[in-house]
């Protein structure tokens, strides 16, 4: 590895996964509402999902540039949906009972699965800024598969992070009063992130 070019890579990285984007959103949401394991079931999803991205883009990174364009409308339109429906159910669920009903890990699993593989900004990033990073006197592959691996467990970490310190703040959150106002704006942040989505300029 370059260490030079992979500390810059490291950087922009930690830049990109600690700010608030649809994943924060949905892990703060969940661990505020739910508690820490159905926190947690949603990073394992998410990391999954980042984990697949990041691994289709290195190994055809020709193919995704190539195709980035239609990649981005797909993946931008299904997760300005996706965004959207779960916006307008944390706002039904705002007028239900402040205690939500218990939802199998699998399901919050599955929800950031989706909201990760849905996120174009992973695609638009990784796809424009890892051939940036990449050393042509070493090998490739090798440098690629580092990156990914590394970004994967920043993400992971940074995600659980959020995913305990939301669901420590969950007893106060969880007032009704509290409970309420809390659906509402992450609902409304959620269907916010969904129509910004679907407004985003493609990549040039």
């Amino acid at each position: 590895m370059n260490l030079q070019l992979f500390a810059a890579y490291l950087l922009i990285t930690f830049v990109l996964v600690i700010a608030p984007g649809p994943i924060v959103t949905l892990v703060v949401t969940t661990g505020a509402t739910r508690g820490i394991r159905p926190a947690l079931a949603t990073v394992g999803g998410t990391t999954l999902g980042n984990a697949l991205l990041l691994t289709a883009i290195a190994l055809g990174l020709t193919w995704v540039l190539a195709n980035a364009l239609i990649l981005f409308e797909v993946m931008r339109w299904a997760g300005a949906a996706y965004l959207i429906y779960l916006g307008v159910q944390a706002w039904r669920g705002a007028a239900k009972a402040a205690d939500p009903l218990p939802v199998a890990d699998h399901v919050h699993f599955a929800r950031g699965l989706a909201v990760a593989l849905t996120n174009p900004k992973t695609i638009v990033f990784f796809t424009a800024f890892l051939p940036q990073f990449v050393d042509p006197s070493l090998p490739v592959g090798r440098q690629l598969a580092v990156m990914c691996v590394a970004s994967t467990l920043m993400a992971g970490t940074t995600d659980a992070a959020w995913a305990v310190a939301a669901g420590l703040g969950r007893a106060w959150f969880m007032r009704p009063s509290r409970a309420r106002l809390l659906a509402r704006l992450s609902g409304t942040v959620l269907i916010g992130g969904g129509i910004w989505l679907s407004l985003a300029r493609r990549p040039a």
